[in-house]
Parts: structure tokens; C-alpha cells; sequence
């Protein structure tokens, strides 16, 4: 009777962790995708300036680790809001705001350093790309800002 107990307990979390994961699963693999990139394009811009060396390289490997650490973060954020409202029977709406949030932030940061490593490498990047992915970052930076404002003014009134 006990194994059948946590089998069921073991399966629901499971079960929780893949919808939660779902909805996370694009915009990760798209940061991956960008990280990869980014690593490649960042590597080929310092070797062509002369300046590649295995410190630079694993420094981008440690930032790019230190990226999934935030989006954790902003996940453990999620989780308990999330959990922290189920508790008190108070529906948010929402169970995954800021991992989704954070996760593409950072693409948009690997984003505007890929157009930078590609300048560097000589391709041409037209003016309207650059400027519609910093538009992007202004806006995702805006709305999370807005929220976490929104939620600052509820705690004082």
C-alpha cells in the first residue's frame, strides 16, 4: 500500500514539473540555441581580432551557465508566488511569469552580442535588426519592471 502512495505522490510531481517545463520548453531551447551561437560567433570575432585565448573561452562557458542559474532563479520565484497563493486559495492567473520572463531577456541580450560578435566579424547587419532587437529588450525589461511595481504599490496600500 505504501509504494502505491508514493508512486501516486512521486507521479504527481512529476507530472506538475512536466507542465511546468512545457511552457518553458521553447524559450530554453531557443536560449541554448542563441548561447551556442553566441559562444561560436563571440569565439570567431576574438580569433579574428587576435585575441582568442582559453581564459575568454571558458569565461563565456561560466556566463553562459550563470544564465541557466538565473532563469532558475526566476523560476523559484514562480514557484513560490505560485505556491505561496495556491496555499491561500488565491488564483494569480499565472504559474510562470518570470522563468518565461528571464528566459527571454537573456535571448535578447545573446541576440544583440551575436549582431555585435557578426559586426566584429565583418557582416553587414542592417540598421532595423539592431534597433528591433533593442526595442525587444526595452520592452521585456518594461513589462517585467511594470509588474513588479504593480506588486510593490499593492503591498502598500
Amino acid at each position: 500500500m505504501e509504494n502505491k502512495g508514493l508512486q501516486a505522490v512521486i507521479t504527481a510531481a512529476l507530472t506538475a514539473f512536466t507542465i511546468y517545463f512545457n511552457a518553458l520548453a521553447v524559450p530554453l531551447f531557443v536560449l541554448l540555441i542563441m548561447m551556442v551561437i553566441d559562444y561560436i560567433s563571440g569565439m570567431s570575432a576574438a580569433w579574428r581580432e587576435g585575441m582568442l585565448n582559453s581564459k575568454k573561452g571558458v569565461d563565456g562557458i561560466i556566463k553562459k551557465v550563470g544564465y541557466m542559474g538565473l532563469v532558475a532563479v526566476a523560476m523559484g520565484v514562480d514557484y513560490l508566488i505560485f505556491s505561496g497563493f495556491a496555499a491561500v486559495n488565491v488564483s494569480v492567473g499565472f504559474n510562470m511569469f518570470f522563468g518565461i520572463l528571464v528566459a527571454v531577456w537573456l535571448i535578447i541580450n545573446e541576440m544583440i552580442s551575436i549582431l555585435e560578435n557578426l559586426s566584429g566579424l565583418g557582416v553587414p547587419i542592417p540598421n532595423f535588426l539592431t534597433k528591433a532587437v533593442k526595442k525587444l529588450k526595452i520592452t521585456a525589461e518594461t513589462k517585467g519592471e511594470k509588474l513588479t511595481e504593480e506588486s510593490e504599490d499593492e503591498e502598500n496600500e
